[in-house]
């Protein structure tokens, strides 16, 4: 029979933990291991029991779950269950379970898994619940859990533990609850539809099928490098070519990118398509799609967002890019027929763009920076430029914009759309644009798939095709806030991993010899590997460090103190939707509000790495407006270069400098 004290140690147990486990030895000692059983016979559930009451009550029942609470009074005692379906009451009293039975069930512990069997009846407050009549210790709970009134409130915590957090705090498993229902209201839509789920790879050996950075791997068999799939799409057009008229796929896709509240590296996507119809078609499908899941999960097409009600029942809204930079922005793009005029009035409002930027592109940014957070109620924007949309039929009316759409829902991109493009020729060209914004360095541009192209020249019919997120999806028909709330396991950094300068400096460190007087080197290296050796710092070659000229303007006094340098705490930190460069802070200032300050800087920190950091901001600065978001001032950071390379350093200080400590 096993024991506690086969069981690897565990450093740092608390009071509570030593007890259970003391109790856990005591329960092998008697050979009443709690872990024995392989099974118990649960014939009902504690949602079944409290709808039916009528029909379940005097009847002999036989429940398993985690107990949550006890009182004991006495001879008798009163504890709840949780099970997969809520709680339930469980009345255990000593003349009916036995003496030594009941002395057992007082021992246990608030946690531990319990089976009962017993009969239902109606306390005299009115409370359902099972009469115990056989009590069993099914699992031991070793960890005390969070304190009733305050539950589990730390969000890491939350997203690391999802087991615990879905034990106190039950309103997330109704999330997940929801999406399953959601997941499979959207098969139920589609395959009553005519369509027909398909399953296609997951490792790739090209990445395509949309703008994104992949997850690289590598087959040993093969000894080839592959990718994780940034998309479906390629792949199930290729069934559109071999025959099939109506296929989708409800899959993980992964893309090596930025986190924050809409973005997580992997997540579910939804792709179908359509021959023989176009992109006004997908229109109707994503419409009608809503709206079926909507009712189906909520009972409802009304949305109620924070302060804001969707309404999927009414017709969605339609618009075009142009119309909407038009009526947000006040830039009429019909009117700019040239790059230099795009660029122009680009410079006039401050949208910053790249040399690689066409005019297309400048569009997007426009619409990027005015529109997009405007459009709350549900919308489809269509009319996107083809240098954003290199698998989308040209509008035969516009040749410089395609036959796409984007759905958008409180100012959020739910869905994407297109007339799928079916010239192999005009596919060639643009893969070989996209190959060549790769190979300038733009890590999210495709290449060129000479298989989908090969499929193609085989003949693909008119079709429609439609991309829609499931976990916004799931986020909308929730209110949850961040796309961490619909994943049951999100993407996290673990706890353990050293930062990337520590793991740089154990990489680069060198070790000195101690001493002096050592006969070879073979000793020295034993010593070092004993530990004799004395660790010094990672020596840098300042020889290779170029740093900007120092000003030689002189700023007079009063213009100096002007500057308000404050030490500010960092609360949340995330990725700016849709930059590779900015990340948005959200910063305590010590001033009883937040403050938040976009800085870019994403190309040398993760946002993770700077939640709970102390650094230097200017907090008196005029507000700017960056990706159609306010900041409020500037975190301080050190840069140089080493070669052609640019190196920056975020100002990070003692943490035990308070949030608003002014700088002299």
């Amino acid at each position: 029979m096993p024991n506690a004290e086969n069981h690897p140690a565990v450093p740092s147990l608390s009071e509570q933990e030593q007890i259970r486990r003391s109790k856990l030895q005591a329960l092998f000692d008697a050979d009443e291991s709690p872990y024995r059983l392989t099974q118990f016979p649960v014939d009902t559930h504690s949602a079944e029991i409290k709808d039916h009451f009528e029909q379940y009550e005097g009847k002999t029942v036989s429940i398993a779950g985690r107990m949550m609470s006890r009182r004991i009074m006495g001879k008798a005692a009163f504890g709840h269950l949780l099970d997969s379906q809520g709680d339930i009451q469980a009345y255990v009293r000593r003349d009916d379970v036995g003496a030594d039975e009941y002395m057992k069930f007082k021992s246990w512990d608030i946690g531990d898994l319990i089976g009962v069997k017993g009969f239902v009846f109606k306390t005299q407050t009115g409370e359902i619940s099972v009469h115990a009549q056989e009590i069993t210790l099914l699992s031991k709970c070793l960890k005390p859990l969070p304190e009733k009134f305050h539950g589990l409130q730390d969000q890491d915590l939350r997203y690391r533990q999802r087991y615990l957090d879905m034990i106190v705090n039950p309103e997330v498993r109704d999330t997940f609850i929801k999406r399953s229902q959601v997941i499979s209201a959207i098969r139920t839509f589609l395959n009553e539809k005519g369509f027909l789920e398909v399953e296609t790879p997951v490792l790739h050996t090209q990445a395509g099928g949309a703008a994104a950075r992949p997850f690289i791997t590598h087959h040993n068999t093969l000894d080839i490098d592959m990718y994780l799939r940034i998309a479906l799409e390629l792949h199930l057009k290729r069934l559109i070519v071999g025959g099939f008229e109506r296929v989708y796929e409800i899959g993980r896709v992964f893309r090596n990118e930025g986190m924050d509240t809409r973005h997580n590296p992997e997540f579910t996507m939804l792709e179908l398509y359509q021959a023989y119809t176009n992109y006004e078609g997908m229109m109707n499908i994503v419409e009608e799609m809503f709206r079926y899941v909507a009712h189906q999960v909520n009972g409802t097409g009304l949305i109620d967002c924070g302060d804001v009600q969707l309404d999927l029942d009414k017709p969605f809204a339609r618009l075009s890019m142009v119309e909407a930079v038009r009526q947000y922005a006040k830039v009429d793009f019909d009117q700019i027929n040239s790059l230099e005029e795009a660029r122009a009035i680009a410079d006039q409002h401050g949208i910053k763009y790249e040399k690689r930027h066409q005019k297309g592109d400048i569009l997007n940014l426009f619409f990027d920076e005015y529109v997009e957070k405007n459009l709350v109620q549900p919308t489809f924007l269509n009319g996107h430029p083809v240098e954003i949309s290199p698998l989308a039929k040209k509008d035969p009316l516009h040749p410089g914009y395609t036959e796409r759409f984007e759905v958008f829902m409180l100012g959020r991109e739910m869905g994407n759309a297109f007339s799928e493009l079916n010239d192999p020729i005009d596919q060639r060209a643009r893969f070989e644009a996209q190959a060549a914004l790769k190979a300038q360095g733009d890590e999210e541009a495709q290449g060129v798939d000479e298989d989908f192209l090969n499929a193609l020249e085989i003949g693909m019919p008119p079709t429609g095709g439609l991309g829609v997120g499931v976990d916004r999806l799931v986020m909308l028909l929730t209110n949850a806030p961040s796309i961490r709330d619909v994943l049951l396991f999100p993407t996290m950094k673990p706890i353990d991993q050293p930062k990337k300068e520590e793991k740089a400096e154990k990489k680069s460190a060198e070790f000195e010899c101690a001493c002096f007087t050592c006969p070879s080197q073979e000793e020295c290296k034993e010593a070092q590997e004993a530990d004799k050796a004395v660790p010094v710092e990672e020596k840098i070659d300042f020889s290779n460090v170029v740093i900007e000229p120092l000003f030689e303007d002189q700023v007079d006094f009063e213009t100096f103190s002007k500057s308000d340098f404050r030490a500010v705490k960092v609360l949340a930190c995330e990725a700016v939707p849709k930059s590779k460069k900015l990340l948005k802070f959200t910063l305590d200032d010590g001033s009883g509000k937040e403050r938040t300050i976009l800085s870019g800087i994403h190309l040398f920190y993760e946002p993770e790495q700077l939640v709970g950091k102390t650094c230097i901001a200017i907090v008196n600065l005029p507000p700017r407006a960056m990706m159609g978001i306010e900041s409020c001032g500037m975190l301080i950071s050190a840069i140089h270069k080493e070669g052609d390379e640019e190196r920056l350093h975020l100002l990070m200080v003692d943490p035990h400098i308070p949030a608003g400590a002014k700088l002299y």
